[in-house]
């Protein structure tokens, strides 16, 4: 089995710290990545600064990514997200060949995130999607709040599912399924698998997990035996949402490939390299990383 890891870090990693990094860091931090192995990178959001200023600057950060010779060389593939049109403009402009929508499963969360209902939100991605491909770009679709929403509690499937096949009708190349509070387990994992599986190809999804109440880990081999092949991940295990009360952390880049080499699963990607690009970023956020691995590697 071929298992895809798609690094956040850059992005779902840094948009929650109080404090922007800069954008040598930022930079400095996804080249190590990529360096890592790591060929699929989510590097910032044209998303406007206002809402959430840590992802300033994206443009030049995209821009100087998309034009390193030794990632391209490499193959490495930079995205980003992008909620509307002039995002979309934003991101090509910088170089970038490949985006990410986000429509929500609940309607609180995405007037939160977005500021329109799911139906709006859908509308724009779909607007998105034709205008992406038009010009060539691949477009990842995120579904949030597939577990659970921090405001209305439970998310019912049906709800999911509805987004899930509004976005593949789009065109969509992938469908994250992402639990973006943390309250997945492994039970629930499976059974919502078994009913997107009965609807969607299983090749197009991808899981997308916090570690809010520790049970990311379990969540990921519960998702590898029902076929699940490609895992949204953070080094450092930084992240979280600015508009979703109470989510913490990603599921840690290194805690997921310390699990998965331990299965003999992608081990083309360096731990040890993904290690170091965590520690070279640790001093510019100016706080421990939570990563259990990462926190284990630096016992001295």
């Amino acid at each position: 089995m071929n298992v895809t890891v798609v690094e956040l870090g850059p992005r779902d990693g840094l948009q929650n710290e109080p404090t922007p990094v800069s954008v040598a860091d930022r930079l400095a931090f996804a080249r190590a990545l990529g360096r890592a192995g790591l060929t699929r990178i989510e590097a910032g959001a044209f998303v406007h600064p206002s809402r959430v200023p840590q992802m300033a600057s994206s443009d030049e950060v995209c821009a100087a990514l998309v034009a390193e010779p030794d990632l391209v060389a490499r193959h490495v593939r930079f995205s980003a997200l992008v909620p509307n049109l002039r995002g979309l403009e934003r991101a090509i402009a910088a170089g970038l060949r490949e985006v990410a929508v986000f429509p929500a499963a609940s309607e609180t969360f995405s007037h939160r995130n977005l500021n329109q209902s799911v139906d709006e939100a859908l509308a724009s991605a779909r607007a998105v999607c034709v205008s992406a491909q038009g010009s060539g770009v691949r477009v990842r679709g995120y579904v949030s709040t597939a577990f659970g929403c921090p405001y209305e509690g439970q998310v019912p499937v049906t709800a999911v599912l509805r987004v899930c096949e509004a976005l593949l009708a789009m065109g969509v190349f992938e469908i994250a399924i992402s639990d973006t509070i943390g309250v997945a387990h492994p039970g629930q994992v499976r059974a919502l698998i078994r009913e997107l599986r009965a609807a969607l190809p299983v090749t197009v999804l991808a899981m997308h997990f916090h570690d809010t109440r520790g049970t990311a880990l379990a969540n990921v081999l519960a998702a590898l035996d029902a076929g699940i092949a490609t895992f949204d991940a953070c080094a450092g295990g930084l992240g979280g949402c600015p508009f979703a009360p109470g989510a913490t952390g990603n599921l840690a880049t290194e805690d997921l490939l310390y699990m998965l080499h331990g299965l003999g699963l992608a081990r083309e990607i360096d731990l040890a390299a993904v290690v170091a690009a965590s520690a070279r970023l640790e001093p510019a956020i100016g706080h421990p990383l939570p990563s259990r691995y990462y926190r284990a590697s630096q016992v001295r």
